[in-house]
């Protein structure tokens, strides 16, 4: 198993910053180092930069990767391209992760003036096309949502950039091993990484592919602090968004995304309660200190730098990738660096 870091903008770090965190995973011994993206700053620009600064360290540098980008912003030709530079720079050490995003959502759609898509058919399309791209080869494909008649990436020799997919239900794990490099998850437990394993290997199998050639990376968000109950509240916080969504669902859209990841979990009971506070007014902090400490142990980590690493591994267990996704308990560097330590690869055996 190989052990990241993952770093967000949530942290309010400088660019300055990011580049010191990048050489510190590369003197702890981290092999790699991702983000996330949304409409902030471009993802492979920060993995390039991180990756520059880690050669401070490690002559060749550490891996870096996104994980993931929501496909609505780029065409295919566009991640080829950005990706299969990166892997040019890098010599090979960039991993690019590709994700529906909020594609499912009709607010996210109207943003775009996208019509109503398969979130699948959609990713389907954008693996095909993005994975021959990076192989070097002349593609031709005319799907739901992208057509691209006889295009070719530029860049010789071919980058040959591993493509993860973002995946959380059945489909889409099944889709990762049939037509992706890897999967990336977030917010498992180690049952839920079992299961999403399963569900790879069953794709890649009627794909006639091997399944070990498909791989698990997963966040697993990690939040220390010497007060615990900072780092509970912190942690519950960065809980939120995914685990409720940002308003309370419908029934409908209980059944999509990370709602209905975290009801699969068994949580369901639970975020119905902590919907019921919201919809009675209840202040953001209010909920965030009602969330059951059994749901965030459950995916992830908060307390004393001491029981980080042990918790981790656990929850490791299983992945190919395990990223240390850092959740600051107070501002500024050094929650963030505390938390890097307190997971460091030897004390991760």
């Amino acid at each position: 198993m190989d052990f990241g870091v993952g770093l967000d903008g949530t942290l309010g770090l400088s660019v300055q910053d990011e580049m010191e965190m990048s050489r510190e995973a590369a003197r702890l011994g981290y092999t790699s180092i991702w983000t996330p993206e949304g409409t902030g700053q471009d993802s492979f620009q920060v993995c390039n930069y991180r990756w520059s600064a880690s050669r401070d360290v490690v002559p060749e540098g550490l891996h870096t990767g996104i994980s993931v980008s929501p496909v609505m912003w780029r065409s295919p030709m566009a991640f080829a391209m950005s990706g299969g530079t990166m892997s040019q720079v890098t010599g090979g050490r960039f991993y690019m992760g590709i994700g529906a995003g909020g594609v499912y959502q009709p607010r996210a759609r109207q943003q775009t003036g996208m019509a109503r898509v398969s979130a699948l058919e959609m990713m389907r399309d954008y693996l095909t096309v993005i994975r021959g791209l990076v192989a070097g080869e002349r593609v031709t494909h005319e799907g739901e949502t992208v057509t691209l008649r006889g295009g070719r990436l530029g860049i010789r020799p071919a980058p040959n950039t591993p493509v993860y997919l973002g995946a959380l239900g059945p489909r889409m794990l099944e889709l990762a091993g049939e037509a992706a490099d890897g999967a990336s998850l977030n917010w498992c437990d180690s049952e839920r990484v079992a299961w999403s394993r399963e569900r790879v290997d069953d794709g890649a199998r009627k794909a006639g592919r091997d399944p070990s050639e498909v791989k698990l990376a997963e966040y697993i968000r990690v939040c220390v602090d010497d007060d615990e109950d900072a780092a509970r509240r912190a942690f519950a916080l960065s809980t939120m968004n995914y685990a409720l969504g940002a308003r309370v669902p419908t029934e409908r859209q209980r059944q999509l995304g990370y709602r209905a990841h975290f009801e699969r979990m068994g949580f369901t009971d639970a975020l119905r309660e902590l919907d019921e506070m919201r919809s009675n007014g209840a202040a953001r902090e209010e909920v965030a200190d009602a969330f059951p400490a059994e749901l965030l142990l459950k995916v992830g980590y908060f307390g004393k730098p001491a029981g980080a690493a042990a918790h981790f591994r656990a929850l490791a267990e299983g992945l190919d990738i395990a990223m240390v996704r850092v959740v600051a308990a107070r501002p500024g560097v050094d929650s963030t660096l505390a938390a890097i330590r307190a997971c460091r690869p030897e004390l991760l055996g």
